[in-house]
């Protein structure tokens, strides 16, 4: 089931509740539909998406979130985008392999954060209020909100922890992350400050 967890001025962002990696659908009268990560398909879900807005993108911030890729492209005709080296891990049809430079619209465009895997991409709304969705970035801290949690299966530690510092000078006002759960993850307003001050704790 989708829930809607915000509305703001010219967007709203929605989750797939149960999903793993989390699912999330950014409704953006400028940029469009955006399916962020995709779950098993379902032509049920299809349907609910198109009624809130039709889909028009595909966006997996890593490999980790992509699932029945051509399902979902062909029944959607939505294009399908990934980050550099993450179409060569997704089973299926990548549209476009972005670079640094590539955005959805004026207002929403992407950051390369290498390190959990090779080519991990955040998807940014830019304009207030600010909305980052992490994909498998940042995991959920003990207080629910988005911090850096190392693993063993990382790409690079050391790209998640540069990459990590440059946060420092972003500002937005929420965030989600692949291991969102509702009820229990924090996501905002205020999410810059929160992810400020768990990162100042993984680097004391």
């Amino acid at each position: 089931m989708l829930k809607k967890l915000i509305e703001v001025f010219d967007r709203a962002v929605y989750h797939l509740e149960g999903s793993s990696p989390a699912v999330f659908y950014l409704a953006d009268k400028e940029g469009g539909g955006i399916l962020i990560n995709t779950p098993e398909f379902s032509d049920a879900l299809l349907q609910e998406l198109q009624a809130i807005m039709p889909l028009r993108f595909i966006f997996y911030p890593s490999y980790y979130g992509a699932r029945d890729v051509d399902q979902w492209r062909a029944a959607s005709k939505a294009e399908t985008i990934c980050y550099g080296h993450e179409s060569k891990r997704i089973k299926g049809t990548i549209d476009k392999a972005l670079e640094r430079e590539d955005r959805f619209s004026r207002t929403v465009d992407f950051l390369v954060m290498s390190g959990r895997t090779e080519s991990s991409c955040l998807l940014r709304c830019k304009n207030k209020p600010g909305i980052l969705f992490f994909g498998p970035v940042l995991d959920t801290g003990e207080d629910g909100w988005p911090t850096l949690v190392l693993h063993d299966d990382d790409f690079s530690h050391e790209n998640r922890l540069i990459g990590a510092l440059g946060l420092q000078d972003l500002k937005f006002d929420y965030a989600f992350t692949d291991d969102f759960k509702s009820g229990v993850s924090q996501f905002g307003p205020g999410a810059d400050e929160a992810i400020q001050q768990a990162l100042k704790k993984v680097y004391e």
